[in-house]
């Protein structure tokens, strides 16, 4: 596992419920792909292969559309060790949450 990404999908959306669809729609999304991955408030974070992860951050955007949001914003944070591990969502948060 040599990257791990974290996104927030931002959704236009009449209402809460409505954005909240949309979010679960791009979360089962994210889940489906068997990677190992972490829902949290604000953003969920994925770990995997550079590459494939870039392809799943582009799919989100599509699947938040195809759910019916005419417009999707999203935030993206990357951390990448071509030649490495990079520190895996176990390490940095298990600690906090026995």
């Amino acid at each position: 596992m040599n990257a791990s990404v974290a996104i927030q999908s931002l959704p236009e959306a009449k209402n809460d419920e409505e954005l909240i669809r949309i979010v679960d729609k791009v979360i089962d999304y994210i889940k489906s792909t068997g990677l190992n991955y972490y829902v949290g408030p604000f953003e969920t974070a994925i770990e995997g292969d550079y590459d494939e992860l870039m392809d799943i951050v582009k799919e989100c955007q599509h699947i938040a559309i195809k759910a019916g949001a005419p417009s999707v914003a999203a935030y993206i944070k990357v951390t990448y060790k071509p030649e490495g591990e990079v520190l895996t969502i176990e390490k940095k948060v298990t600690k906090h949450h026995q």
